[in-house]
This record gives C-alpha cells, structure tokens and sequence, in this order.
C-alpha cells in the first residue's frame, strides 16, 4: 500500500508542478497500485480529482487569476458533456475504459512534450468554447480525467487567456466537471465506493499539489514536462498492452455468438420382446 500512498502523492505534484496531468494518473494509480476495480476506480477517480482541483482552484481564486466567464462556457457545456459520458460509460467494459484511457494518456503525453503555448491574440467564438467544453466533459465522464492537459492549451491558444490564468480557470473547470461525473454515477447506482480511500488520496493530493506548486516556481518547466510525458507513454503503452487482448477477446466472442452446447443424444425406445419367443417387436 506503500506504493499506493506514493502514487497519490505523485499525482498531486504533478498538478502543482504542472498545472495539469495529475488526475490522468489516478485511475492507473487505483487500478495497478491499490488494486480496485475498473470501473470503480473511474467513479473514486473523479472524487478525487475534484476534491484536489477544488482546493488547487482556491489559492488562484484568492489572487483573482479565475476567467468566471470561460468558467461559464466552457464549465457548464463540460457538466453536461460529463454526464452524457457517464452515461455511455454505462454500457463499456471496464477493459474498454481503461484502452480509452490510455489512448487518452499517449495524447496527453504528445501535447505536453510541446513547449508551453503562447496566448492568442484574438479568443475565437463562444460557440466553439462551448463545444470543446463539451468534449472534454463526454471525456471526462467517460473514463474519469479532468481533462487539464486539453483545457489549457484550448484556454490560452484559442481563448487567449495567459497561461497562469488559464490554470486557474482550468482548475475550477475540472472541478464543476468532475463533481458532474461523480454524482451522476452515484445517480445511476455504480458500484460500493472505498470512501476512506478516497478521503486520503485526496488529502495527500492536496498536500502534494501544494508542494509541487511550491517546487514548480524553481524548475524548468519545459524539462518538467517532458519528462512527465515521458512517464506517461510508458504508463500509456502498458495499460494499452494489457487490455487490448481483452477488449478483443471480448469482441471475437461477440461477433461468434455463444458457443453452442453439444447436444443430449436421442432417448433409445425401451425394447420390447415377445413372451413367446423373446423376439425383439
């Protein structure tokens, strides 16, 4: 459990250090580490990454560095867009969920091996806010990441926010997203969650996002990132392997149909002979 408790920690540096990538670990951390379900894992993962952007969003609250108004659009969109996913997630295996996942985790480690992006000089419509708040969400509810690594270079590259507002913002965002995902897979009656599991991975991803914002203002962040991508294509290609043999599996199976049972032989007519002369009739 060790291992566990060092995972929940890594997940709240990578949040301080970077701004965003922490809640992608948490699902691997849940799965591999502590050893809960998938599908399980998915729900307690959007617990606790709400409860760590939550707290994470405070301290730019408090400096003013929150956009509300893109909080507005591409916030509320994400609420619905979470619960659609949540909803599709429904009818996924968990094995499905997790090759989704790591799908998501080789594009976030592609995006994050870029340098920093520049703010745009002109915010494009609200409309297509709108609408990538909405993807994030179908995302998020899905397979249960915040979704940091695409809110904030969407915020700044296409919303022309500076980068540290746009952390800010992003953070408040993953938080109504998250706490949207979450009480709609409690609404749908999902599976036992291990509360105190989730109680203390979030206070030590608190406390290490903390440390890490702290850490973050001495270290290149260029460096930083990278070598978190790094981490994660390998993390991404490991879930990746041990799950796309299920997921096929599961899928031959499907298109086979049930194997047929082998069929009961015929019942022999009782024989019946002749008092007489013990012919057979």
């Amino acid at each position: 459990m060790i291992l566990a408790w060092i995972g929940a920690a890594l997940i709240g540096l990578s949040l301080g250090l970077l701004g965003s990538g922490g809640s992608i670990l948490t699902v691997p951390v849940l799965v591999y580490l502590v050893g809960e379900p998938e599908k399980r894992a998915v729900t307690e993962s959007l617990a606790i990454v709400g409860l760590i952007s939550l707290f994470g969003a405070l301290p730019y609250a408090r400096r003013r560095q929150i956009d509300w108004a893109r909080v507005a659009l591409f916030g509320l969109p994400g609420m619905l867009g979470t619960a659609a996913g949540s909803a599709l997630s429904a009818d996924l295996s968990g094995a499905a969920q997790l090759l989704i996942f790591a799908g998501v985790m080789l594009l976030a480690a592609g995006l994050m091996f870029r340098a920093p992006p520049e703010p745009a000089r002109r915010a494009h419509p609200a409309a297509l806010t709108v609408l990538e708040g909405a993807g994030v969400g179908v995302l998020t509810g899905v397979v249960g990441v915040g979704g940091g690594f695409l809110i904030v270079p969407a915020l700044v590259l296409l919303g022309g926010l500076p980068l540290r507002l746009a952390v800010g913002t992003s953070l408040s965002i993953i938080t109504l997203n998250s706490a949207a995902g979450f009480l709609n897979h409690l609404r749908q009656g999902g599976p036992d969650l291990h509360w105190t599991l989730i109680a203390l991975f979030a206070v030590i991803g608190v406390a290490g996002s903390q440390l890490g914002a702290r850490i973050g203002r001495h270290l290149p962040q260029l460096s930083l990132r990278r070598a978190f991508a790094s981490f994660l294509i390998v993390m991404g290609l490991y879930v990746l392997a041990t799950n796309a043999p299920r997921v096929l599996t599961a899928v031959s199976s499907s298109i086979e149909g049930p194997t047929p049972r082998p069929s009961s032989p015929l019942p022999t007519a009782d024989v019946v002979r002749c008092s007489l002369c013990g012919a057979a009739l």
